[in-house]
């Protein structure tokens, strides 16, 4: 049995015909600086080639495209298995996919309401039960043993008529008595009814005491009563009360009749179960610019946003609807779910079900997700949340000989969960797996079993190995840069002092979610740090609440802010900006040079060529987007979508530009001695010593390299790149901009996909940027990046409802500290990781 994943001579992008070992069933780790090549050999490599091997086992009709899926170039793999990959970009953005499904926790809480729920009826929410003859039988002796009682037949239910042929029919059947409105009559006497009013009717069927030796008369009775009602029966007892039995579950009192239960009448992606207003989706729809149905933010008035049938609201377990079950935070839902107390034999269905449930969701919370609830869309969550969710669920799954390949797991997680996460990828290695992660986290590069380094620097400067092999390796090798940071020779943060603040912006009364009317005071002039576990309430202060409530004062903009009751020292501020995570575009159109403005400069350089001006190109002539200069054959997308029916939708390389995006006439024209593709092709730091003598391209490129974004390719569709690397390239952008150093820049994990070397330089630029006079606040788990701000406000002490409150503020000295705070605990270099009793 092969032992290693043996790679040889890979050189997919930038890697230099490297080969590599690396062990099987081993955690490892594969490092280096930003564009060194990590995500070039881990998924562009052996992931593809993992994924591209397993296919091929599969049917021909499969297998047909398996040529337009690009082979890496790479001589030889050996010893690789199939490969599941985990990275920020795959989870779906579909509306009907959450956090329940994608963990299938929900498809086991389906499953529970189907085997063990309570139906009830959806207009006057009374218990509907089922029962067999016999259990009905058993039911009536234990509740009524001893006492007399009358076994009725239900014939009319609340309908309009005179029904003079129905009591004929039972008269000539040998019954004697009827209520007839809650009145009992003689059925050999007149019955006279008014026909235009609705009447409830049943026959009365036998008249006993409960004992012993009438249970066989008891029996007959019953059978004879559902037999003539078509499967209802009403037990009347001498104080007057009843009790109805049905073999079918229908509401005898609003004529109601609900399905069967199962699985599929609680899922929201099915008919059966889905609400029919909106589809299941909670959410009305309306058209779009593109006549395609989209999302408004209106609830559905019918269902309430809770997506199902009302017949599937009202089933219940423990006294809850599966919706509410739903908005349990995972915490919360846990201790809820063990406490369910059912009939025995309910019991034991019930806890197999919930036993597979608990150990799902005791996964999401050692990742460090027990805030979240099973109806969070996945849209919502962040790129780290997403990565940990679809994580949790192959831990589900539970496989064996896989290879995973994880894209920085430790985004959006607070150093305190950082122990727990690699605890659970070192359980899906001792399952019989191989987990390759591609990190800079240096908890996480300590606790591997084998670490890859590659660099020695970015983009053509990088794709060699630099050291290799378990940690003691690593941390000897003299060429490392990693190595020099780990031994603590570098430093990401080598500032010395503490800014003061010029003035502060104050938050009052913030309520939002699950903050607990908090007041918070951000110095100005200032680099602030919000930190806190996951889940504590970062991103609601600081974009729900801060974010939007400056937008409406400083912008003119209605948007719906955060609840707080008011923010003071807004008239110091003349702009606020957000650099988040989100995508720069949806498209392969988008890339850095058109988001940043590049593009409009390059295509203007390429118009003034002389050639371009012998032919009367002018700079449209360069672009992609519009029909001239680009290939109509993939109309500048430079690929062609091929849609897989069952698998995700493959895009191939235009067979006609060869992925150029141009025809040849436009082809034609060169720059000293480069195309338009020449030069989208090329990285930021070729591009930079190719165009340095125009200085508003030299400008743009310079701002690309000072973020650490020298590696990428200026034409790098925007779907391949990174939350990290998006946000990176929107802060050149706002860096591109004249500030009037009264401006505050909101950040979100900006050190994201950052090496160290690439932390301490973007730790530069923001200090620059507040060196002039602005004002930065930035969400952020990186040790290195808090102890580098002026400021920090921590929030917690857990996450959910276990969050929300200031737990510390003050200067990073002053918050090391602090009691009860897990940033204070890691800033004083004491980890723990236990909960902190406060």
């Amino acid at each position: 049995m092969l032992t290693e994943i043996v790679v040889k001579k890979a050189a997919q992008h930038n890697l230099k015909r490297i080969d590599v070992r690396l062990p099987r069933h081993k955690l490892i780790v594969v490092t280096g600086p930003s564009g060194s090549g990590k995500s070039s050999l881990a998924f562009d490599t052996l992931f593809a080639e993992g994924q591209r091997r397993y296919i091929e086992c599969m049917s021909a009709y499969a297998r047909q495209y398996m040529e337009m899926m690009e082979k890496p170039e790479v001589e030889s793999i050996e010893g690789i298995s199939p490969a599941i990959s985990i990275d920020q970009k795959t989870i779906s953005a579909n509306p009907r996919s959450t956090v329940g499904t994608v963990t299938e926790t929900y498809d086991l809480l389906r499953l529970l309401f189907a085997r063990v729920g309570t139906p009830h009826c959806p207009s006057c929410d009374r218990e509907v039960s089922q029962q067999t003859p016999d259990q009905i039988v058993a039911r009536a002796a234990e509740t009524a043993a001893g006492e007399k009682i009358r076994v009725l037949a239900p014939v009319i239910r609340g309908r309009k008529g005179e029904y003079h042929k129905l009591f004929d029919r039972l008269l000539k059947k040998g019954f004697v008595e009827v209520r007839v409105d809650g009145r009992f009559r003689d059925l050999d006497g007149p019955i006279v009814l008014e026909r235009t009013k609705a009447h409830t009717a049943e026959a009365l069927i036998d008249e006993l005491r409960i004992a012993p030796h009438t249970v066989n008369r008891l029996r007959e009775a019953v059978r004879t009563a559902l037999d003539i009602s078509g499967g209802e029966v009403l037990l009347l007892r001498a104080d007057g009360s009843e009790s109805y039995f049905s073999q079918r579950l229908l509401c005898p009192y609003c004529d109601i009749s609900l399905p069967e239960l199962e699985p599929r009448n609680f899922s929201f992606n099915t008919p059966y179960g889905a609400c029919p207003a909106c589809h299941g989706l909670g959410f009305r729809t309306a058209a779009d610019e593109g006549g395609e149905p989209a999302l408004t933010g209106e609830v559905c008035p019918k269902c309430g946003g809770r997506r199902l049938r009302p017949e599937s609201l009202a089933v219940r377990v423990g006294g809850r609807g599966i919706h509410e079950w739903c908005l349990l935070p995972i915490q919360r839902l846990r201790g809820e779910l063990a406490a369910i107390r059912l009939p025995s034999a309910e019991e034991a269905v019930a806890s197999k079900i919930i036993k597979e449930m608990l150990g799902r969701l005791d996964v999401c919370h050692e990742l460090g997700l027990s805030y979240l609830h099973l109806d969070r869309t996945t849209a919502s969550l962040s790129g780290g949340e997403a990565q940990r969710v679809r994580l949790a669920a192959q831990v589900g799954a539970r496989l064996r000989g896989i290879l995973y390949v994880l894209d920085e797991p430790t985004i959006g997680l607070h150093q305190r969960d950082n122990g727990r996460l690699i605890d659970l990828l070192r359980r899906i290695r001792d399952d019989g797996n191989t987990v390759l992660v591609v990190e800079h986290d240096e908890q996480t590069i300590r606790a591997a079993d084998h670490v890859l380094d590659l660099g020695p620097g970015a983009g053509e400067q990088g794709g060699r190995i630099v050291a290799e092999g378990p940690l003691s390796a690593i941390l000897a090798s003299p060429d490392s840069l990693t190595a020099r940071y780990l031994r603590g020779e570098l430093r990401v943060n080598g500032r010395s002092g503490r800014r003061s603040a010029s003035s502060w912006l104050t938050v009052t009364g913030a309520t939002e979610h699950n903050l607990k009317n908090i007041d918070v005071r951000i110095p100005l002039g200032c680099m602030t740090a919000v930190t806190g576990v996951s889940g504590s309430g970062k991103s609601t202060l600081v974009y729900d609440i801060l974010h939007r409530s400056l937008q409406n004062r400083l912008t003119g903009l209605r948007l719906r802010a955060g609840v707080h009751a008011a923010i003071h020292g807004v008239d110091k501020l003349d702009k606020v900006v957000s650099v988040d995570q989100k995508p720069i575009g949806r498209t392969p159109r988008s890339n850095p040079a058109t988001y940043t403005g590049l593009f409009a400069d390059l295509r203007t350089l390429l118009a003034r060529t002389q050639e371009a001006q012998a032919r009367g190109y002018t700079a449209g002539r360069f672009s992609f987007n519009v029909p001239g200069g680009r290939c109509e054959e993939c109309q500048g997308a430079g690929v062609k979508r091929v849609e897989m029916h069952f698998l995700p939708d493959v895009f191939v390389t235009c067979d006609r530009c060869g992925g150029l995006r141009y025809n040849k006439e436009t082809l034609a024209v060169r720059y000293k001695g480069r195309t338009i593709a020449d030069i989208l092709a090329m990285t930021v730091d070729e591009a930079f010593e190719h165009l340095k003598a125009h200085p508003q391209l030299k400008r743009k490129l310079a701002t690309l390299r000072q973020v650490g974004l020298g590696y990428i390719r200026l034409g790098q569709p925007a779907p391949h790149l990174s939350g990290g690397e998006a946000q990176r390239i929107k802060l050149t952008k706002e860096l591109g901009r004249r500030a009037s150093g009264r401006t505050l820049y909101l950040l979100d994990e900006p050190t994201t996909g950052l090496h160290f070397d690439d932390v301490r330089k973007l730790l530069d630029l923001l200090g620059e940027l507040v060196n002039r006079g602005n004002t930065v606040l930035i969400i952020e788990h990186n040790l290195e990046v808090i102890r580098a701000c002026d400021y920090i406000i921590d929030l917690g002490p857990e996450g959910g409802e276990e969050g929300g409150r200031v737990v510390a503020a003050g200067t990073p000295e002053e918050v090391a500290e602090a009691p009860g705070s897990y940033t204070g605990l890691y800033l004083r270099g004491n980890p723990g990781g236990k909960r902190i009793e406060t």
